[in-house]
């Protein structure tokens, strides 16, 4: 947070002249029902005039266009927040209550408790709300009935909705081979460019080519998947805006084309629903709630084909075992090399044999050279071995390993403290120029050495630097807090092992209390010689060197019929 008891940019919100006059702007989409008079621009005509005839200073515009006032997830009042939280804002203007927001309980939490807790001054024009004036009594009746309004029109919207949507009018983009006709928006027209990779992907399956191998084809030939293909096109959709590999199509993207009813022409509207008009996330609608259209666009796969490609999923579609529980070393198990989870699968036909490999391997179209294959019942074999030989440390010479422990913990946190003590006291620094290099900004511009233009500019790279340095500064503070805990986990860490002990017995919260993490390599040499290295990270002590008088540390196991591999394992 910028200093500013040396007259920087905030003394008080009392002041009016230090910092700067925040109006918030918003409009949804049901909100421009209400005329041009809700504009963006004429809400930022008004209120800056408002500023300038009041004389309140400086002001700085924060704008969600299109975000809805039943929640405050939106952009550009986060960003207000945040700059609140810096200090930076002394006045906050909006043209009236149901701009701030349409939802009873938040925009009375920010009125009554945040902006007065920060010393901010609230201001709505057209309902003579003014916070420097006292309590106002009819601010909260407005709230409640801007709530109202909120519920009135999402409950027009969805009647209107469902009147569309019984009509045949598509209420869901369209999916990836077709487009909205520009002449008419509610109807679907093909993409052709789009639609040539569909038709190859259902001829993949009439050849008889699988899921993962049509992906695989896909990404290698380098064709965009969906999401990457709407981005180069301009067009919006949910999901990440910066893709790790655009041409990496997945299996569930490719399973679930197969099966669109959508590519035979179909129309399928109401397949999902929201709960109410304040939770928008989508919930599955049961089927028979689902209002379906034949022939309402043209087909990119022809019926017949489209049927034929259905039979051939239904009878490829491999049937899931009937009890495979999830195994205890699930999100524990990291491959050694690349370092991405090892995912759990079963053995088919043979379910009874689980294990992991890495989920990166370039096999199935990742970047790890090797599987890391590692049996589930050798991994806990190996992992019971290397506990009882700690634990019978433990029993032999309690004195000795909590010696250990102690000598071993109070040495790594010692060097962690002094890292992260260091890198506390380079941000604090850094933290601390920035402050001096805002005020000095704000000086030079008051005095006229540099432009409001040039200002801003500066203005919000600092703001941006110092949020980033504020949460550096929280998450190292933090740190520090948990290093002196050590001593507690060092004593809760012995404790799990006498539970193990007692039970002989390894269970999932025993395995969580003990192990951080389990790397595993992949198997070198053939025949007899076949070795696999496994390291364990412990919990709160990190490197563990243990005598290797008391056993011996390699275990040969049978990785499968016929196949032994003797497993070296570090305690690290």
């Amino acid at each position: 947070m910028l200093d500013c008891r040396k007259g920087g940019l905030m003394q008080s919100a009392n002041s009016n002249k230090n910092g700067l006059v925040a109006i918030y702007l918003r409009l949804s989409s049901d909100d421009g029902r209400e005329g041009e008079s809700n504009s963006i621009i004429n809400q930022k005509a008004m209120l800056e005039k408002y500023a300038a005839d009041n004389n309140l200073g400086r002001t700085q515009a924060y704008v969600d266009d299109g975000y809805t006032g039943t929640n405050f997830n939106r952009p550009g009042f986060q960003q207000l927040v945040n700059d609140i939280d810096m200090g930076y804002i002394h006045t906050v203007v909006v043209k009236d209550l149901s701009r701030l927001g349409r939802d009873y309980v938040n925009v009375g939490y920010y009125t009554d408790t945040f902006f007065p807790d920060r010393n901010v001054r609230f201001i709505a024009v057209n309902d003579l709300v003014d916070s420097a004036d006292g309590e106002n009594e009819i601010a909260p009746f407005k709230n409640v009935m801007n709530e109202m309004y909120a519920r009135d029109i999402s409950r027009k919207v969805r009647s209107a909705h469902k009147i569309r949507g019984s009509l045949g009018e598509p209420l869901a983009p369209p999916p990836y081979g077709y487009m909205k006709d520009p002449e008419n928006p509610k109807k679907w027209i093909v993409d052709s460019e789009a639609a040539s990779v569909v038709k190859k992907i259902f001829g993949y399956c009439i050849e008889g080519k699988g899921v993962e191998t049509t992906a695989r084809l896909l990404q290698e030939q380098k064709i965009l998947k969906p999401l990457a293909y709407w981005q180069s096109k301009g067009i919006g959709r949910g999901g990440k805006k910066v893709l790790d590999d655009p041409y990496k199509w997945g299996n569930t993207t490719v399973r679930e084309m197969l099966v669109l009813p959508e590519y035979a022409g179909d129309l399928t509207n109401f397949k999902t629903y929201s709960k109410s008009y304040k939770n928008k996330k989508r919930y599955d609608n049961p089927k028979e709630n689902w209002k379906v259209f034949k022939d309402k666009h043209e087909a990119i796969i022809d019926r017949e084909t489209f049927e034929l490609v259905q039979k051939i999923r239904l009878n490829t579609k491999r049937r899931k075992p009937k009890t495979v529980d999830k195994n205890m070393f699930c999100d524990l198990v990291y491959c050694a090399d690349c370092g991405s989870k090892l995912w759990f699968n079963v053995n088919h036909p043979n379910t009874d044999i689980h294990y992991f490999n890495c989920s990166n391997y370039k096999g199935n179209r990742g970047t790890c050279n090797a599987t890391h294959y590692i049996r589930a019942d050798s991994l806990e074999e190996v992992v019971k071995l290397e506990l009882s030989k700690m634990m019978q440390y433990l029993k032999d010479d309690e004195e000795t390993f909590i010696a250990l422990l102690a000598k071993k913990t109070a040495k790594d946190a010692e060097n962690e403290r002094k890292t992260i003590e260091a890198k506390l006291s380079t941000a604090k620094n850094r933290n601390k120029v920035v402050s001096d290099l805002y005020e000095k900004t704000y000086e030079d511009n008051a005095s006229g050495k540099i432009t409001d233009e040039r200002f801003m500019q500066l203005s919000h790279k600092y703001d941006i630097e110092q949020s980033e340095l504020k949460i550096a500064i929280r998450t190292l503070e933090n740190e520090l807090l948990a290093l002196e805990q050590t001593e507690l986990s060092k004593d809760n860490f012995i404790s799990a092992i006498r539970r193990f002990m007692q039970m002989d017995k390894l269970t999932p919260h025993i395995l969580r209390e003990l192990i951080e993490k389990i790397e595993v390599y992949h198997i070198e040499g053939v025949g007899k010689n076949r070795t696999q290295r496994m390291v364990v990270h412990y919990k709160f002590i990190g490197v563990l060197e243990m005598p290797v008088t008391i056993s011996d540390d390699m275990v040969t196991l049978e990785a499968r019929q016929g196949v032994a591999v003797s497993y070296h394992v570090k305690a690290g």
